[in-house]
């Protein structure tokens, strides 16, 4: 079988994702503010101080700037891939890394996103190892 190599634009909702990663990095949030509908949500798994169901832009803002204040600023999140399905979802797939409190956390995640019209509107946040997660943020 032979490999095909496609040159194609990258598709919106994936330059979406990657816009809103970078963002994010940069913790620039008025960026990431624009990116969002008004009424979005992201959800945390877990049972730790950050984790449920954050609603509205400020919510969400609010729980980035603790992320960042409550790592002291080490959080890292290395973007790997971004996978759409042309109907309003992204997935993205990610590498962690942050310290806080003595503690080290090194994990994979992903956020499965619903985009309406070109904003997201839905995150919906998942992790590789919940356990080791919610003891990093406990």
């Amino acid at each position: 079988m032979r490999k095909v190599a496609i040159d194609m634009a990258e598709h919106p909702h994936a330059a979406l994702v990657r816009r809103g990663y970078e963002a994010f990095t940069r913790g620039d949030m008025d960026a990431l503010r624009g990116m969002m509908t008004g009424d979005c949500t992201h959800h945390v798994p877990g049972s730790h101080m950050l984790s449920g169901d954050f609603k509205g832009l400020d919510a969400v803002m609010e729980m980035y700037g603790k992320l960042f204040s409550e790592t002291g600023g080490s959080l890292r999140v290395d973007l790997r891939t971004v996978l759409v399905d042309g109907r309003g979802h992204a997935v993205s797939l990610h590498r962690v890394t942050a310290d806080r409190n003595g503690k080290h956390l090194e994990d994979d995640g992903g956020i499965v996103f619903r985009i309406v019209g070109d904003k997201i509107s839905d995150l919906d946040e998942c992790v590789a190892d919940i356990d080791t997660s919610d003891a990093f943020w406990a």
